[in-house]
Formats: C-alpha cells, structure tokens, sequence
C-alpha cells in the first residue's frame, strides 16, 4: 500500500496537472482571442484610412460653403442697411411735405370758415330770441 506521503505527493501530481491544464486552455485561448484581435484591427486600419480622407475632403467642401454663406450674409446685411437708409429717405422725403400740404389746407379751410358770413338764423332761433326778449323789461 501507499504511504501518507506517497498519496500526499500524488495529489499534489493530479491537482498540478489540471492545473497545468486549465493554464493551457486558458492561453490557447487568449492566443485564439488575441489573434483576432490583431485581425479585427487591421481590419479596421484598412477601413478608417479611406473614411478619414472622405471626412478631410467634407470638411473642406463645408469650410468652402462656410465661406460663401459668410459673403452672402455679408451682402444681405449691406441690403437691409441700404434698405432701411431707403426707408428713412422716403420718410423724410414724403412725411416731411404732406405734413406742411395738410396743415396748409387745414389752415385754408379754417380761414375760409372764418371769413364765410353767418348766414341769417332759422326762424325757430330767431323766434326763441324774440320771446326771450319781449319778456324782459327794460
């Protein structure tokens, strides 16, 4: 039979070679991981290449049209500067004399008012009068 010892050494044996085992599937498989790993990447390299030259040229196609919005504002704003200068020009050139037009017809109108006879009283307003009159005693 077997010693203490010799069985002690022998589970010792049997529970480093499953170690040793587990270790092995372990590292074939992270080689088996790391392999695709390094495929996946380089891969990806051989993608990122051309869509890193498709987004350097969008880039400069929207700076280009960037630029050409910017001269457009710029041109819409010197418009409604112009625009507006018309505005207070035409206010002052129409505003300024139909002011003075309707005041001078105003004024004729109270002057020809002014100047026009009264004419004679209805005959109601003049017969109030007269009653009124013929009341008082002097």
């Amino acid at each position: 039979m077997l010693t203490a010892g010799e069985v002690a050494g022998l589970i010792a044996a049997t529970g480093w070679i499953v170690l040793v085992c587990v270790l092995t599937m372990v590292l074939i498989r992270l080689a088996r991981l790391l392999t695709e790993t390094t495929r996946a990447v380089s891969d990806l390299s051989s993608r990122v290449a051309p869509l890193l030259d498709d987004v350097s040229v969008t880039v400069n196609e929207t700076n280009r049209q960037l630029v050409a919005v910017e001269a457009i504002a710029q041109d819409l704003k010197q418009v409604s500067g112009h625009a507006a200068k018309l505005s207070g020009v035409t206010q002052t050139i129409f505003t300024g004399p139909l002011i003075k037009v309707s005041s001078l017809v105003h004024g004729v109108r109270r002057a020809i008012e002014a100047r026009r006879p009264r004419g004679p009283r209805s005959a109601a307003q003049a017969g109030r009068r007269s009653v009124g009159q013929a009341g008082r005693r002097p």
